[in-house]
């Protein structure tokens, strides 16, 4: 039974438990065309980013469709303030979900729980989903298979960093997320993403989240500097965004059509 987004979850959990970890972008466009590109270039997954992002639900399955094409893991970073968007974004096929602003256990056990179907979790109940192919293959089958879906939980201010150990007690997380520009306002050093005491922090989340088996994950403003975090022991990075990488390619490109001879 081939379930939208459940072989690319089983080939990055592997990939996440790699040395080399997993490399992706952030997604804010609302373009089939470039989740594609994204695949065929050769990333571990794209971060469609439902809580900055302009785009719909809607336009997200057409995103989700576009990434299972490319056989690229399909990350969906939902709105802050409901679990329901952690529903919606499942059924339409999201192989694993993002949520911000999560700083206390209560908060994380409710992710969790709205992420998963019972008896694991609370999440609503219907076969007739794209994620359960319309109700291709019966109920059961899908309720089961969907368990594998992965949660991801932004830890991104002090409170809970205070609340770190707790968290990461809470069953069903896969990754705990690192927001390093929330971090550094935090310490008090705000935009100071690559000071000691960020990658001192950092050091220390990574080593209370290895010995609970839960992986860690930040943000890279580039590539040179995600490998600086892995360098650490990050092994989920999400860089840039879509925008903004071709952005800067442009931008690259027009340097050198407009160099001097």
């Amino acid at each position: 039974m081939n379930f939208p987004s459940l072989n690319e979850v089983e080939s990055f959990r592997k990939a996440l438990n790699s040395d080399q970890g997993v490399f992706g972008p952030f997604m804010i466009t609302s373009d089939p065309a470039l989740v594609e590109c994204a695949g065929y270039a050769g990333y571990d997954f794209v971060l469609l980013d439902m809580e900055h992002g302009p785009g719909s639900f809607e336009q997200l399955q057409n995103l989700i469709r576009a990434a299972n094409a490319a056989k690229i893991m399909p990350v969906v970073r939902v709105p802050r303030g409901s679990d329901i968007f952690i529903d919606r974004a499942l059924d339409v096929g999201a192989g694993a979900v993002l949520i911000p602003q999560v700083e206390t256990t209560e908060q994380a056990a409710e992710a969790v729980s709205a992420a998963k179907f019972s008896p694991m979790g609370t999440r609503g109940t219907c076969r007739f989903t794209r994620s359960a192919c319309y109700g291709a293959y019966g109920g059961e089958a899908y309720f089961k298979a969907a368990q594998d879906t992965m949660v991801m939980i932004q830890a991104e201010g002090a409170k809970a960093i205070e609340n770190i150990n707790e968290i990461l007690d809470v069953d069903g997380i896969d990754i705990i997320f690192v927001g390093p520009y929330d971090l550094s306002a935090s310490l008090g050093i705000i935009g100071q993403i690559e000071h000691p005491m960020i990658c001192d922090a950092i050091r220390q989340i990574v080593q209370k989240a290895d010995a609970k088996g839960v992986k860690v994950g930040c943000f890279a403003n580039d590539a040179a500097m995600a490998r600086r975090w892995r360098s650490l022991g990050i092994r989920f990075i999400g860089y840039s965004c879509d925008t903004n990488i071709f952005f800067e390619g442009a931008k690259r490109d027009i340097a050198i059509f407009r160099a001097e001879e």
